[in-house]
């Protein structure tokens, strides 16, 4: 999986938001609120990662179980596919 190439993750102030750039903006209009595992996610579907990836990620980085960590990666997966953010 990976985040189309017109989402960008930008940090402003203690928020993160993902803004869509060139021929998305015409598409989507607003910006996508994301918390700071939320822009972790992100940052590494940008590269390109599967649901693995990203659990063993979250693992790595917070202190949480694997099913919640799994639980976490398949709500925020379903989230960008319904805002149509994933390639």
């Amino acid at each position: 999986m990976k985040i189309k190439e017109n989402f960008l993750l930008r940090k402003i102030s203690d928020s993160y938001v993902v803004v869509p750039v060139g021929d998305a903006v015409v598409d989507f209009s607003g910006l996508i609120n994301l918390n700071e595992s939320g822009a972790f996610l992100f940052e590494r579907l940008q590269k390109g990662a599967d649901e693995d990836d990203l659990v063993n990620a979250l693992l790595g980085e917070y202190d949480v179980t694997e099913e919640i960590a799994r639980a976490d990666v398949r709500g925020f997966i379903k989230k960008a596919r319904e805002a149509d953010v994933l390639e």
